[in-house]
């Protein structure tokens, strides 16, 4: 008779896999924090309304005419100024609705330990109101402003409200990052880099085996591919950064702590345009609506090394690199001539003037037009080694 053969019952779904452990969220020690002030904000407005009054809340004005030149510190400061948001105000009562809609979900994803992307937060709050046509948010724009509107009456970073913006900037060179607990030598990157996050506060980004002099910042990622395909920050040891344009918040800040924790200068390398002279004054200065961020993001040491207006007969281009100014173009340099920061600087004044005397604008790319690498083994090699830059 054949031996009867057993076996082992298989386990059941449920109990094969393993529960995946929590992952504790970095920003857990300000959740509490940013938490309270929402239910505080929350609860302000109930207790108007179960009292007779109009709900109501103040946020604080985000707007030029709030914005203060801070000249000792060489940073833009937002001023004391606050405008009312109020329920039963038909000019406003869409705003109140707003934030409260995207206070509550803020709450619930720090309740739930989770974040979301602005465009995930605008989806989040998105619906048609009850009885009518109109939606609570008619773009991200919209919902966008109304985020920043509760970080700045909060008091709290976007990153503590639990909300990302999507990645845009990349990074190569002497230096290992630690990003969420993984570690990242971006000497070793390739030919695309480490894509810059949003989210670059202590509690999720360290640095470790720093050893750049120095960071170049190019403007758009073309520049950046050839700087990183000559191995420019290997020869001249420093960090390659670009911003694809206008910097994300993730980028400047990125900078801003690998100036200030690492003491490295940050020198940027960008379009000779209004808009390219725009982009350093917010790296240097901050911006007008992310003014109550300055103070973790404005690098007032950073220097503008080119290109330049001078650069056309310096460097011996041609007329197709021209880029005729356009009224727009001229209309926003001479807004640029104005501000505090440029109009007292005596260099800064020239160079814009020169801009303007030339009638044509540049691109970094233009150089190309002397040789594939020109830029980056003659003209950033001899700018930096006559510190040939505005500051």
């Amino acid at each position: 008779m054949a031996k009867k053969t057993t076996r082992n019952k298989p386990a059941s779904k449920a109990s094969s896999a393993p529960t995946p452990a929590k992952r504790e969220s970095p920003w857990a020690h300000r959740d509490a924090k940013t938490g309270a002030s929402l239910q505080k904000l929350a609860d302000g407005v109930v207790k108007s309304a179960l009292s007779g009054r109009e709900p109501k809340f103040d946020v604080p004005t985000r707007a030029a005419s709030n914005t203060k030149w801070n000249k000792s510190r060489g940073i833009l400061q937002m001023g004391p100024a606050t405008s009312s948001r109020e329920l039963f105000n038909l000019g406003q009562a869409r705003n109140f609705m707003q934030t409260l809609l995207h206070g509550q979900g803020i709450q619930a994803l720090i309740a739930e330990g989770k974040t979301s992307s602005l465009r995930g937060m605008f989806y989040k709050s998105l619906h048609t109101i009850q009885g009518t046509k109109e939606k609570t948010f008619d773009d991200q724009t919209e919902s966008d402003k109304v985020l920043e509107d509760i970080e700045v009456t909060l008091g709290a970073l976007r990153e503590e409200l639990h909300v990302f913006a999507k990645k845009r900037g990349t990074m190569v060179g002497n230096i290992t990052v630690i990003d969420s607990g993984d570690e990242i030598n971006c000497r070793r990157m390739g030919s695309g880099g480490y894509a810059i996050p949003s989210i670059c506060e202590p509690e999720v980004i360290q640095f470790k085996d720093v050893g750049a002099d120095f960071i170049l910042h190019v403007e758009k990622d073309t520049v950046w591919q050839r700087f990183n395909e000559d191995r420019f920050w290997e020869t001249h040891n420093c960090i390659l950064t670009e911003g694809s344009g206008q910097p994300t918040r993730g980028v400047r800040r990125m900078l801003h702590r690998l100036h200030k924790e690492h003491g490295l200068p940050v020198i940027c390398l960008l379009d000779c345009d209004p808009w390219g002279h725009y982009i350093y004054s917010v790296i240097k200065q901050g911006s007008i609506s992310l003014a109550f961020e300055s103070e973790r993001l404005a690098i007032p040491e950073a220097r503008f090394l080119g290109i330049r207006a001078k650069d056309y007969e310096a460097c011996d281009l041609s007329d197709d690199v021209q880029i005729v100014l356009n009224d727009r173009d001229i209309d926003r340099a001479k807004q640029i001539m104005a501000y505090p920061w440029f109009k007292e600087d005596r260099a800064w004044q020239r160079e814009i003037k020169k801009m303007l005397d030339n009638g044509f604008k540049m691109e970094v790319e233009s150089l190309i037009t002397k040789d594939i690498s020109y830029v980056t083994e003659t003209y950033v090699p001899e700018r930096l080694k006559a510190k040939d830059w505005l500051s």
